[in-house]
């Protein structure tokens, strides 16, 4: 009997995330606000919470955020993510710089001491890889000009949280000084093994998974991808870096078919993520800490519409793609959660907890719906600076005054 509950609630949970796409097909609109919604509505605190499922929702939520960096991963060699990372570093640090401060300030003015303040500021810097990538495929941007600048931007956090989160943990731990320098040197050891393999040996990864088979090429790829993912994470790096060095990895037709083969599994596990982040948060927590949070969120708009402006700036590109990569960048979403659960379970303040929640919500939701609006803006930003620079037409000037015959003039 709990099996067929079980089964009641994926297919109703899975027909819902359908019906909830052909919405958002209907009406132009990034589905992402939607999921994140309907999770709500079926969490804890909702209208009707799933009491038999979430173990497989929590699962496909991880498997989504994977298949999704794995996904970008196909997009781009592991030459130009080098090259990348060399040019983009002053761009991280600058987004490092933008993005941490305001989270650090605010748990250090509503006096949660400095360990809650290293939290915040893990909060309000990491952009949502998931939700980034998500947006960046939705809306057909994967070959545009600033998308490897976004992603530089996307894989320079993401190794940032290598460094960060084995810090914050043995600051929340109280382990000092030796317990982290440990973990972080072997977060470091694991980030330099796989990108290596990725640059070196990617043709033995190919050699490794290929098939004249669609089938066994999407078992070998997809149980590749889990693996070195799984043993990132328990490395301590994030699974996320671990799918997308894979992604890098492969290459051609291998990659093509690939991605082919991969992306209804991915637009389904995706789907899930956005599902899964809405039940872990009770409406109910959030109301208390909304005035902060959104306080915080226009914040955070404003820095990382700053960073994707510096980092396509930096490329050479124009106004349209720096206003894209801005939007890009402003969701949050699957470390941050992470990151305040971490610091919740430490007993740094319950309060984190909530206005953490609400924070993500909001840009989770402003995100997408923003950057679907760049292009818009940059067409009226454009036809501004036209009328301004546009020379007046000869109903704009006014006619000279016509002298006054001489008997008139005397």
């Amino acid at each position: 009997m709990h099996s067929a509950v079980q089964l009641i609630e994926l297919g109703a949970i899975i027909l819902a995330l359908g019906l909830l796409g052909a919405v958002s097909v209907r009406f132009s609109i990034s589905p992402i606000p939607l999921y994140l919604i309907a999770g709500l509505a079926f969490g804890s605190g909702g209208i009707l919470p799933l009491t038999t499922s979430e173990d497989f929702v929590s699962v496909g939520a991880e498997v989504g955020v994977i298949l999704l960096l794995f996904s970008l991963g196909l997009e781009y060699t592991a030459g130009e993510l080098v090259g990348t990372l060399r040019t983009s570093a002053p761009v991280g640090l600058a987004d490092l710089a933008l993005n941490a401060a305001p989270g650090v300030a605010a748990a250090l003015l509503l006096g949660w001491g400095p360990v809650a303040a290293v939290a915040m500021g893990g909060i309000t810097y990491v952009t949502s890889s998931g939700i980034t990538a998500k947006v960046i495929g939705d809306l057909g941007w994967l070959g545009n000009r600033e998308t490897p600048s976004v992603l530089s931007v996307l894989v320079f956090e993401d190794l940032a949280m290598a460094a960060y989160l084995p810090i914050l943990t043995t600051l929340l731990a109280g382990a000092g000084l030796l317990g982290g320098a440990t973990a972080l040197a072997i977060a470091a050891a694991t980030i330099t093994a796989i990108l290596y393999i990725a640059l070196r040996h990617g043709t033995l990864v190919e050699r490794f998974v290929t098939s004249p088979s669609e089938e066994v090429l999407l078992l070998k790829v997809l149980g590749l991808t889990l693996l070195v993912a799984g043993i990132a994470q328990r490395l301590q790096v994030s699974a996320a870096v671990g799918a997308f060095l894979v992604g890098i990895a492969l290459s051609g037709t291998l990659a093509h078919t690939a991605q082919r083969l991969l992306t209804p599994l991915r637009d389904l596990f995706a789907a899930v993520f956005f599902v899964f982040f809405g039940l872990h948060t009770d409406p109910a927590d959030l109301l208390p800490v909304l005035g902060t949070a959104a306080a915080l969120a226009a914040t955070g708009i404003l820095t990382k519409m700053a960073t994707g402006w510096i980092t396509a700036r930096r490329a050479g590109i124009a106004t349209t793609g720096r206003l894209r990569a801005g939007t890009a960048l402003i969701p949050r979403g699957e470390f941050n959660i992470v990151i305040a659960g971490l610091a919740v379970s430490a007993g740094t303040t319950p309060r984190l907890g909530p206005l953490a929640a609400a924070y993500v919500l909001i840009l989770a939701i402003a995100g997408p719906l923003l950057a679907r609006t760049a292009e818009p803006a940059a067409a009226r930003l454009r036809h501004r600076r036209a009328q301004r620079r546009t020379p007046q037409t000869d109903d704009d000037v006014p006619l000279p005054s016509r002298p006054a015959p001489a008997g008139e003039r005397a």
